[in-house]
């Protein structure tokens, strides 16, 4: 789109809301995609941490440096006891296009809500779900309407995106994010061990995949969350509001992208790709 000064304006997004009712028509869509637009950014909405590591009055757990195995145990201590609430994806090419589907005046994005959690019934932490209420999240309507995980596994594992070797995974301080994936596509608990969970990792979502928070250290200036970090490189959030999952897999691909054009022109990114911000197993 060319504004009237001249100047090509990015078109805007449409987040695509996926419920039980349209999921098989919203794959069917990514499936046709995904060849043209190989680059997928991923974020998840989940309830929260109920479980943290053990600290004592000398040493709470937030001033301790665990080492990454500790770290993953806590990570499948919450994993295997919560549900997903909401995923959000982002299809873009290599230039930064998002799919447009046609109507050459919109890009779409992603965003698919659950019905495995049941805020009455499940564990949770009450400050994450309050935030994500004030964020626009009806649970009310994700138990009624949402999608059945198993089903979303079935159709994920057809879809393109993963065992395949032609796609990249972009995301921020994704363990709990992949967690969750790997939970839903295998349909039991985490592996036992980290190397085990990297493993299972490589196998569906491959070597390409690029946290942007362990992209940071090896970025001048750069620290915080997503949202610290979008102001610093001066990337608009184009659609939606923080934490609601489609909206945060977009402004995370324009945060990567302004990463790779700003900090790593010369050699690029992919040295740093494979590792997952916290558990780093070198």
């Amino acid at each position: 789109m060319t504004g009237d000064d001249g100047v090509q304006k990015p078109k805007p997004v449409v987040i695509r809301e996926v419920w039980s009712g349209n999921l098989e028509s919203e794959f069917e869509l990514i499936r046709n995609l995904i060849e043209s637009y190989p680059y997928i950014s991923v974020d998840t909405e989940f309830p929260g941490v109920v479980f943290k590591p053990i600290s004592t009055a000398d040493q709470p757990y937030h001033r301790r440096r665990l080492q990454p195995s500790d770290l993953y145990k806590v990570l499948k201590s919450n994993v295997d006891a919560l549900n997903l609430i909401q995923l959000g994806l982002t299809l873009s090419d290599a230039a930064g296009n998002l799919p447009d589907l046609g109507t050459g005046e919109s890009g779409f994005i992603w965003e698919f809500n659950f019905m495995d959690f049941d805020v009455d019934r499940d564990i949770h932490a009450p400050d994450s779900i309050e935030l994500l209420r004030r964020q626009g999240i009806d649970f009310a309507r994700n138990k009624s309407e949402g999608i059945d995980s198993v089903r979303f596994a079935e159709l994920m594992m057809s879809s393109g995106l993963v065992c395949n070797d032609s796609v990249s995974w972009v995301t921020f301080h994704s363990a709990y994010d992949f967690g969750y994936l790997v939970k839903i596509l295998t349909r039991r608990a985490l592996p036992s061990g980290l190397e085990a969970f990297l493993g299972t990792l490589r196998v569906f979502f491959g070597d390409k995949v690029y946290d942007v928070k362990h992209l940071m250290r090896f970025c001048n200036s750069l620290y915080g969350g997503l949202d610290r970090v979008a102001r610093t490189l001066q990337v608009e959030r184009a659609a939606g509001k923080c934490h609601q999952a489609g909206s945060d897999s977009l402004l995370t691909w324009h945060a990567f992208q302004k990463m790779r054009d700003l900090y790593f022109v010369k050699d690029g990114p992919e040295k740093y790709a494979g590792v997952l911000y916290g558990l780093e197993a070198f």
